[in-house]
């Protein structure tokens, strides 16, 4: 038996690189590509050999002679344009001379300052910066078509910039799409929301698409990649098995730990093939971290200097960087970086440029430098980029915070948000400002400036708020703050913890900083509107009103992102709180906004006014206003709001009854648990929910609820619709408890705009435990609450209520009219489900009086109109009751106009309000634009079906029955 020594004098000699084993198909599959353009996603685990993969495939010679280029996303998600297309660009073409690139080539300058002489006049600049961005997209995809390219290909796209990724949607969206595109990345890596991820399915229908996935080698495989490494000797199989289950068969860790096993002299021969000695006692490293670390600390000491210096820098260095960052002479710098390649932990990118051969060495000897030596390692890596032509803001950010640098640290890392932002990638900002004031023991002022400018709902992950928490606190500690700062920490506290959804703590201190905070400024003003917002604990509408009034809407000086934020929170405000006023206040928000910050604030507040309209029934307003929201976040590509916008529509979907596919769009919105805001997913979760009561299992309808209930803005509709389903199952005491606190809020408590749906919820409650007295109270104080207001869906609720007392009470004629009348005004919302569910409880209401000839026909169009809108279970239910009335079942009534039987129409139901408010015929039909004959035979037809003989009996009767607006008598129905 002899040890690993063939040169016979004790000399080692370097391990040669292992042979490209077990990826024939991998390879074929990647030659096609040259066939005709097309899109190849490469996916595999880190070590896996992607990169290897890729490099033989430009090593067959394949691409006959057109140009290839190759380009890396480092793994720090650095904000400037296209940075991996930019470097392999840079990386493959000498100059741009003679190429005749037009005007539109002058846009690439800032990007490509060393060919400032030979590229076109730089542009005029363009404020719109998706217009800016557009430019400079097509005057990349212009170099590349001039360069007789046959391949784009992009390492490790799970770090690309979201930049990088808009720029290959465009790319592979042309026609003839230009080039082909080779993307490798890690599966597991791609964040849940990143452009990566919808790559193909935004393809032309005639792109080629082509996915590959590699597999682990199996033992053979890791045979003979070994084998290769050894002269071509065998291995024995007790060995290689033993290999392969340590490693499990990834490349990278194979000969990871082969190259270990050398160093160590543990390799033996053995029967004319390779063994290791005593398998039972010597262990291979579990993990690749192990292999190389013990591989490092067998080099010379000044060549570890060299590998530390180029582990902190991450990427690729250049000889300039690598000299300012390790301090060697350039004589030193080659002698020992030679060693560092021979030792196989470090390769030659290219001439005069250094890497390490894969990600993980890197990461590897990074942690093993010493804590102090990292920050000096980092300063000096810091000051040798700011040299740089272009500086990698995001680089020098991460460089100084890393080296305790703060002054240096904040100034860059805002530059680098800066960027982010206006290149529409809100996340990556906020990543950078998130980063620094976690980690990095700042001043309370910087603190303060960089914790408001966080776009939390940006940022991944499910809590994202306690650790800023906590570095707003330790400010609180710093000697004798001034009340005016520490009154802007604990405001930021406060904020902070109100958007993580602890409003209690978020108000508490809110009420510590207001008396301190600067009057007229920015904050004191959106510290009222914070305490104005109706979340947490249950208040009157009053108290929270009162925050709104004796302090400015807005505040000229401010910032134009703060008057945008101050403008869109009022409104949201007032109408939250059932003001009016609110409406106006809206219309201030403008479209025209020219950055992605600005938008990002204005789209939030349509989103958030899309909402209140909701809630206020004005559904054409709510539509608007997502549209507007969504248009917006597309065009300055704030994908990060997209999906938040889509729980809303969805919402809206809801009420509107498009059901088609609304159960699949809101279930994978609910299942998003990283990329989706809470209140995001249980606003989605709760039109599950409804839309499995009505369609589906009953059970998980109830769960869908219930975590739809864990958020503020959500929780009182979805406790209504709890309640139902419990009174639906005889489970009266249930639906009371679950509808008492929702109850009060909302109408005891003046917040009427979230009454709609759980005050019918809880009359409904309250009579079937025979609490008439209770329910005629809560019906007097909805009404009162809801005034005059123009609220289309609180008002129709409102008539529900009086229709389900109404009939409580034995006065079934009065219930049928109310029914109807709710049906009426749920149909022109419209809200199509809640007019169907009227419709069926007047049906009832008609058999109770034996009017089965009217009752029996309005129950089977209901039970029609359910099967057709979806709601299966409630379908059902009423065809049950048909059923056992004998009824028969008739062909579906064509369509026509609909029939309104003894129902007022929406026409006659208009003409009669405003009879109702003094109109003579003649004023009715000019402001309806219609004939006094038609107003005339319309109230006429109003008269006969409510059963009054005189105009005035007419205004009497609708007042009674709650269908105009004003005070309601004390009437027997209340």
């Amino acid at each position: 038996m002899t040890g690993w020594d063939d040169t016979g004098a004790g000399q080692r000699t370097a391990l040669p690189a292992p042979r490209f084993v077990g990826r024939a198909r991998e390879l074929a599959a990647l030659e096609t590509v040259l066939e005709q353009p097309a899109v190849v996603l490469l996916d595999g685990e880190a070590g896996i050999g992607k990169t290897r993969l890729l490099r033989e495939f430009l090593a067959t010679g394949a691409t006959r002679g057109h140009r290839v280029l190759v380009g890396a996303c480092p793994e720090l998600r650095v904000p400037y344009t296209l940075g991996a297309v930019v470097d392999a660009v840079r990386d493959g073409v000498d100059n741009v001379l003679g190429l005749g690139l037009s005007g539109l080539g002058g846009a690439l300058r800032p990007l490509f300052p060393e060919w400032a002489d030979d590229l076109p006049p730089a542009p005029e600049p363009l404020e719109d910066a998706t217009a800016a961005r557009h430019r400079l997209f097509r005057a990349f995809a212009e170099i590349l078509g001039r360069l007789d390219m046959a391949v784009l290909a992009l390492e490790d796209v799970h770090w690309a910039d979201e930049a990088t990724l808009e720029f290959l949607l465009f790319l592979v969206s042309r026609r003839p799409q230009p080039v082909s595109v080779v993307l490798t990345y890690r599966r597991e890596e791609v964040p849940p929301d990143s452009l990566l991820l919808r790559l193909s399915s935004r393809l032309p229908a005639e792109a080629r698409l082509i996915r590959l996935t590699l597999a682990p080698l199996d033992v053979d495989e890791t045979a003979e990649f070994v084998s290769s490494m050894l002269a071509e000797a065998p291995l024995s199989s007790e060995f290689a098995s033993f290999l392969h289950a340590r490693t499990e068969g990834v490349p990278l860790a194979v000969e990871e730990s082969v190259r270990l096993m050398r160093d160590r002299a543990d390799l033996v021969r053995r029967d004319g093939g390779w063994a290791r000695r005593r398998l039972d006692r010597i262990e291979v490293p579990p993990t690749i971290r192990d292999a190389v670390l013990e591989r490092v600390g067998r080099l010379p000491r000044d060549t570890r200097t060299v590998l530390y210096a180029l582990s902190v820098l991450s990427g690729p260095a250049d000889q300039a960087t690598a000299l300012a960052v390790t301090g060697l002479t350039e004589d030193r710098f080659h002698t020992l970086a030679a060693g560092a390649v021979g030792s196989g932990l470090l390769r030659e990118h290219r001439p005069g440029q250094w890497s390490f051969p894969h990600a993980l060495a890197a990461h590897a000897v990074y942690e093993a430098v010493p804590a102090r030596e990292q920050r000096a390692l980092h300063l000096r890596a810091g000051r040798a980029l700011e040299r740089w032509p272009l500086p990698p803001v995001a680089e020098l950010a991460r460089h100084f915070r890393l080296a305790g640098e703060t002054e240096a640290a904040c100034r860059y890392t805002e530059e680098a948000a800066d960027l982010c932002v206006q290149s529409g990638d809100v996340t990556t900002s906020a990543l950078l400002l998130h980063s620094l004031v976690t980690t990095v023991d700042l001043p309370a002022e910087a603190l303060v400036r960089l914790v408001a400018r966080i776009q939390f709902q940006a940022l991944p992950g499910s809590d994202p708020y306690s650790q800023v928490v906590a570095s707003l606190r330790s400010a609180l500690d710093s000697p004798d703050p001034a009340p005016e700062q520490r009154a802007r920490v604990l405001f930021q506290i406060g904020r902070v913890l109100m958007t993580a959804g602890e409003f209690e703590a978020g108000r508490r201190e809110i009420l510590e900083a207001v008396p301190h905070l600067p009057s007229r400024s920015p904050e004191a003003a959106r510290a009222r509107l914070l305490l104005a917002l109706p979340l947490g604990m249950a208040r009157p509408a009053a108290e929270h009103l009162r925050w709104l009034r004796g302090e400015p809407a807005t505040v000229p000086s401010a910032p134009l992102a703060d008057r945008l934020r101050l403008t869109a929170e009022r409104a949201f405000a007032l109408l939250s709180l059932g003001e009016e006023t609110g409406w106006a206040v809206a219309e201030e928000i403008p479209d025209d906004v020219t950055g992605p910050g600005e938008a990002a604030i204005v789209a939030i507040g349509h989103t958030n006014i899309g909402e209140e309209a909701m809630r206020w029934g004005r559904y054409e307003e709510a539509a608007t206003r997502l549209a507007r929201s969504l248009a917006l976040a597309e065009r300055h590509l704030l994908l990060d709001y997209v999906d938040s916008i889509a729980s809303s529509r969805a919402h809206l979907d809801w009420f509107t009854g498009a059901w088609s596919g609304l159960a699949d769009r809101v279930e994978r919105l609910t299942e998003d648990d990283r990329g989706l805001r809470l209140k995001d997913r249980c606003e989605a979760a709760l039109v599950a929910g409804l839309v499995m009561s009505a369609s589906g299992d009953r059970r998980a309808a109830g769960e869908r609820l219930r975590f739809a209930g864990r958020d503020d803005q959500q929780r009182t509709e979805a406790a209504a619709a709890l309640a139902r389903l419990h009174l639906r199952d005889g489970d009266v005491g249930e639906a009371l408890r679950l509808t008492e606190e929702p109850a009060r809020i909302t109408v005891d408590g003046g917040l009427w705009p979230r009454a709609t749906d759980v005050a019918p919820v809880r009359v409904d409650a309250l009579v079937a435990a025979g609490r008439l007295d209770d329910a005629a109270a809560l019906v007097a104080a909805f009404a009162r609450a809801l005034g005059d207001k123009e609220a289309p869906a609180p008002r129709a609720a409102l008539v529900q209520c009086r229709a389900a007392l109404a009939e409580a009470r034995g006065r079934t004629e009065n219930a049928v009219l109310l029914y109807a009348a709710a049906a009426d005004a749920w149909q022109e919302l419209p809200r199509p489900y809640d007019a169907l569910l009227a419709r069926e409880r007047q049906g009832r209401c008609l058999l109770a009086a034996g009017r089965a000839d009217t009752g029996l026909p309005l129950l089977a169009d209901a039970a029609r109109g359910l099967a057709d809108l979806g709601a299966r279970n409630d379908a059902d239910r009423v065809a049950d009751l048909l059923h056992r009335n004998g009824w028969t079942d008739r062909p579906a009534r064509g369509r026509g106009r609909p029939g309104y039987g003894d129902r007022l129409s929406p026409r006659e139901l208009e003409v009669a309000r405003l009879l109702a408010d003094g109109r003579t015929n003649r004023q009715i039909a000019g402001e309806l634009m219609v004939s006094t004959q038609t107003v005339g035979s319309q109230v006429k037809s109003a008269m006969r079906k409510l059963r009054v003989t005189s105009r005035t009996a007419l205004a009497i009767r609708l007042l009674e029955l709650g269908l105009v607006g004003g005070p309601h008598p004390s009437s027997r129905d209340e």
